[in-house]
């Protein structure tokens, strides 16, 4: 039951959901296309990771203080993921991109080439990830929900 009471790590994981769904109705303004794919996707906006480390950051600092080495621990913990969304998964994204389309080339020559008789081997082809990391933009919004979220659930049900 101790684990009902954990309150950095309950923030951290509402924040998790709360970003991965509103995803859906963001994209949706958006691209005025309803894609429920999002709730389990990686990147995106805003940024569920950098919601999560933040509004893990934020509930360490209103229990422990901001002087406390547990915050200390979770605030590089957070900056090193929020910059490891914008950089490295990012990069690997955009390089997914480029491969897809190569791929995507590819195949589009090979079926002028010759007519291939079987249908199946393009199904077998798998298309490489490419929303893999975040607009430093993404994270921006990611991390401030974290923040206000896990405020919010402070003073709702701690104080």
């Amino acid at each position: 039951m101790e684990f009902f009471l954990n309150f950095p790590l309950l923030a951290a994981l509402a924040a998790i959901g709360f970003a991965q769904f509103v995803k859906v109705p963001i994209q949706f303004i958006v691209s005025k296309r309803l894609d429920w794919s999002l709730l389990t996707s990686t990147g995106g906006m805003p940024s569920s990771h950098s919601a999560a480390v933040t509004a893990l950051s934020t509930a360490i600092a209103l229990e422990h203080g901001l002087d406390s080495s547990i915050f200390a621990v979770s605030a590089l913990f957070a900056i090193i993921t929020m910059f490891d969304a914008t950089g490295v998964r990012r990069h690997a994204g955009e390089q997914a991109t480029v491969l897809n389309k190569l791929v995507l080339d590819f195949n589009t020559f090979v079926e002028e080439a010759k007519v291939w008789p079987e249908k199946e081997e393009k199904e077998k082809q798998k298309k490489l990830k490419e929303l893999l990391g975040h607009k430093p933009i993404e994270v921006f919004f990611g991390g401030l929900t974290g923040i206000i979220l896990s405020l919010l659930l402070y003073y709702l049900f701690i104080l």
